[in-house]
């Protein structure tokens, strides 16, 4: 469930008056858990690439179980999404992570994503214009 607008901006807030207040302390607070968490699963992802290769493998060149490779190759598939999927999601270090809890970027999204739709919107209404005339 996201936040109101209130409870975002106090959050903020709070967590200007922890920078404010200990900047060493909130550096160390902000995303490591996440950053180490995500590190994790890409790790376990990609260890599941490796063992995906190597059922792939197994099941061509063991005649007669060709079902082997269909395994591997979609533990492959799994694996590959869960590494783009887990690096994409990973915040640099510094950086605030992104979980819905950040108010401002993605305040700034929706700002932009409408300001997109407003000119596509204008496009549109250009365009019936110039055919209407």
């Amino acid at each position: 469930m996201p936040l109101s607008e209130h409870e975002q901006r106090m959050l903020e807030q709070m967590e200007r008056a922890l920078y404010a207040e200990d900047p060493k302390f909130a550096t160390a607070l902000e995303g490591s858990g996440l950053r180490t968490y995500t590190r994790r699963r890409v790790y376990q992802a990609v260890a599941g690439i490796v063992v995906g290769i190597a059922l792939l493998m197994t099941g061509v060149i063991v005649p007669n179980v060709l079902w082997v490779s269909v395994v591997g190759f979609l533990v492959m598939l799994g694996c590959t999404v869960l590494v783009v999927t887990g690096w994409r999601k990973a915040p640099k270090p510094g950086e605030h992570p992104v979980s819905g809890m950040a108010g401002g970027s993605a305040h700034g999204r929706n700002r932009q994503r409408r300001s997109m739709m407003t000119r596509i919107e204008e496009r549109w209404q250009r365009r019936r214009d110039e055919q209407g005339q």
